[in-house]
């Protein structure tokens, strides 16, 4: 299962943001084209597993279908198309070049800070309470 791969290199990517901002990760979208070679239900599956004691642990994955996309070498049209018949919409020629429907796309990361924040928030207010407390350092 390659998925599992998949979301783990997906996960590096991720963790990495969640770094940059101090954060949890609460959802996580991706948008996987129908010839991209990723089955979206095995993706799912594996996320949980990849997520294991990550930044992304107990984070959603949402999965967004993206269209098959062809450009008409005849017409310059760039117009839908089924996953196993590459035609122009437009003029139905099947000299035809792929657009979009073979990726998978990180589209978004929610992250979550409130944890973070409320820490550090109470590590703040214990410190002050400590120095302005009768026989503490005052600031």
């Amino acid at each position: 299962m390659h998925e599992l791969a998949v979301c783990q290199a997906l996960l590096e990517k991720v963790e990495s943001i969640a770094l940059q901002h101090a954060a949890t990760v609460n959802t996580v979208r991706i948008s996987v084209g129908p010839l991209s070679g990723v089955e979206p239900a095995l993706l799912q599956r594996a996320y949980p597993l990849a997520c294991a004691g990550t930044a992304a642990q107990g984070s959603r994955l949402l999965i967004d279908a993206a269209p098959v996309r062809v450009r008409c070498r005849i017409c310059d049209s760039e117009t839908d198309a089924q996953p196993n018949r590459l035609l122009c919409s437009s003029c139905g020629d099947w000299r035809t070049d792929l657009v979009a429907g073979d990726d998978l796309l990180l589209i978004s990361v929610e992250l979550n800070k409130t944890s973070a924040v409320l820490s550090l928030a109470s590590v703040s207010v214990a410190d002050l309470h400590a120095r302005t407390a009768p026989g503490g350092n005052d600031v």
